[in-house]
């Protein structure tokens, strides 16, 4: 097994990943604020299952097939992109709610609906796979013991940091959402905004170099 003083650094490397703005947090929020903290945590359990997929990937060494075949990678990344640009286009287009505006008319998706949609955030995103593929390899070591029952626990490691940090983020929207609602000039500011974080997130994406 891993020893812990290693496995806390890869802890803090996890939370460093899940407190950058990206795809995620952006999907958590705006489901937290419009239909309310439980379909933020639906939400969250599509995301946590998206990053247990990589993690199946990654341990059983399938990730790097996807790293090897441009093709396949190349078609992830183009999927990550237009799904960005998609979310950006959301915050701006004729009528749309803020990030954190409250807006009691949004149709509400169902459970299975709000667990697919975290669920393909996630998948869609291959910067999470270059993550685990990047960062394992550093951790893990024959002497340690199985190399599988390594990746595994730096897996669960991941999904413990990201699951408590996201709970939280999810639970708080919802007073975020009160200080728009009380400040309503600054929804069209914050809408704007969001956009173009989405917008550079594509675009850093898109011209990213291939690993």
């Amino acid at each position: 097994m891993i020893p812990f003083s290693e496995l806390l650094l890869f802890a803090l490397a996890a939370l460093v990943l899940v407190i950058s703005p990206g795809p995620n947090m952006v999907y958590l929020i705006s489901r937290a604020i419009t239909q309310g903290p439980t379909a933020g945590l639906i939400s969250l359990s599509g995301v946590i299952c998206g990053f247990l997929f990589h993690i199946v990937l990654v341990s059983f060494g399938l990730t790097a097939l996807l790293l090897a075949v441009p093709l396949v990678y190349q078609l992830l990344k183009a999927l990550g992109v237009v799904y960005l640009l998609y979310l950006a286009y959301q915050a701006v287009k004729p009528g749309a709610p803020g990030l954190f505006a409250t807006n009691p008319a949004l149709p509400s998706d169902s459970p299975l609906k709000l667990f697919q949609m975290g669920f393909f955030t996630n998948v869609l995103n291959p910067k999470v796979a270059v993550f685990y593929l990047s960062f394992f390899p550093q951790f893990v070591k024959p002497a340690y013991g199985s190399v599988l029952a390594q990746s595994l626990q730096l897996g669960v490691t991941q999904v413990a940091v990201s699951l408590t940090v996201n709970a939280l983020i999810v639970l708080s929207a919802a007073r975020v959402a009160g200080f728009f609602a009380r400040n309503p000039t600054w929804i069209k500011w914050q809408k704007w905004l969001m956009a173009s974080v989405l917008t550079s997130l594509a675009i850093k994406l898109a011209v990213s170099k291939d690993k």
